[in-house]
């Protein structure tokens, strides 16, 4: 019998090269990236709006002007907001806008009514958004 080892026979045992750990490492941090993007996209679509206008209702003046009324409810109150109202047409397309200012009140909702000017005959009015960075010619003084 001969005194042959297995490492004689087979070779030394390979060594597996490391690189499987470093892709792991990525893998796992660009899942958590993503996680926390997906996660800052859905609480910016659906967290409670510090300010939020709805439509009542509009009113069609004449050819040239719509009354929009609606309502801006406030967590504080006390804070002035801002409104962008719209006019469109029977096509959809945007005929009028306007920016209306509301003034701090007691109460968390107001109603208000405002009436947009349109460069083409106005078929539906809505609230595009409100906000509560209120730009400074907006202010009442």
């Amino acid at each position: 019998m001969s005194s042959t080892t297995l490492t004689d026979r087979y070779g030394s045992t390979p060594r597996r090269p490391r690189s499987g750990n470093w892709v792991k490492w990525v893998l796992t941090g660009l899942v958590v990236i993503a996680g926390i993007g997906i996660a800052s996209i859905g609480y910016s679509k659906f967290a409670v709006n510090e300010v939020e206008g709805k439509q009542i209702y509009f009113d069609i003046i004449d050819n040239r002007t719509m009354n929009i009324q609606f309502t801006v409810t406030r967590e504080d109150p006390s804070q002035p907001a801002v409104c962008i109202i719209r006019t469109r047409s029977k096509d959809g397309s945007e005929t009028g806008r306007r920016e209306v200012y509301i003034a701090p009140s007691n109460e968390s909702t107001v109603e208000v009514t405002a009436p947009v000017h349109t460069s083409h005959p106005p078929a539906v009015g809505d609230v595009y958004g409100c906000s509560l960075n209120v730009p400074a010619y907006l202010h009442a003084g």
